[in-house]
């Protein structure tokens, strides 16, 4: 295991929170990097500076904490700190390495805390592992064959090859297909990485389009390109697009 171990407070009481970063400051192995009050202030910090463990409370505004962990792309270890006693199951579902009732003493904290080292150091093994693994062998990479979009209690589920092109959205991206446009909380890095190059190419910062919709390539200014799809839709291509454009088509 690393010499410090990083950490994340979620709660929307400031007082939980010192309370929480006070138990912390006993322990000088562990590194506070964020507090977060709501749940969307907490993924953005969790996506950004990827902790090992979160302190997370439930009840919260906007958002829940259950609410929030499903939104995670890779969601960290988890100890509850809550108010509420019937959630204890439902946490332990979602593999918390502990759930903490307040008001929780320091001895109890203490407690949660060293079931939270022993799992970690468990999966510091399993990466290390995989790490292994993958350095010594020939990587294979599993490339999306859909994706799935939560909206509420509907669902859609949009194979790759449907999808024309995707874009940036701020916090998400916008995934326009031949079944309509969803709205997803992912990264654009989290496509490019994961559909298959041969596909997929990232055109600019804030478009990847799909190879089998281009029906063009064209010069629009002295120094700038872009893109026709079939559909006549036109979409800006940077230097870096352009060359990976002529690299694939």
């Amino acid at each position: 295991m690393s010499n410090k171990i990083t950490a994340i407070i979620i709660d929307d009481e400031k007082l939980a929170r010192n309370i929480t970063r006070g138990y912390l400051a006993k322990h000088l192995n562990i590194e506070v990097l964020a507090e977060c009050a709501n749940g969307f202030d907490a993924i953005k910090k969790i996506n950004e500076l990827k902790p090992d463990i979160v302190f997370l409370d439930i009840q919260m505004p906007k958002i829940n904490g259950f609410e929030m962990l499903e939104l995670l792309e890779d969601p960290p270890l988890i100890i509850f700190t809550t108010a509420y006693d019937h959630y204890a199951i439902k946490a332990f579902e979602v593999n918390a390495a502990d759930y903490l009732l307040k008001p929780f003493s320091e001895e109890r904290f203490n407690a949660a805390l060293d079931k939270a080292f022993l799992q970690l150091q468990d999966k510091f093994k399993q990466d290390s592992v995989i790490k292994n693994i993958i350095d010594h062998n020939d990587k294979k990479i599993e490339f999306l064959e859909r994706v799935v979009i939560k909206d509420g209690a509907k669902i859609s589920i949009v194979p790759v090859e449907k999808i024309k092109w995707i874009e940036a959205q701020d916090d998400y991206v916008m995934i326009n297909s031949e079944l309509g446009r969803f709205l997803k909380q992912k990264t654009m890095k989290y496509f490019e990485n994961h559909l298959n190059e041969n596909s997929f190419i990232r055109i600019h910062r804030s478009y990847i389009i799909n190879v089998e919709f281009i029906q063009h390539l064209e010069q629009s200014a002295k120094d700038s390109y872009q893109i026709i799809l079939k559909n006549g839709k036109q979409l800006p291509v940077s230097r870096t697009g352009l060359t990976k454009l002529k690299t694939t088509l």
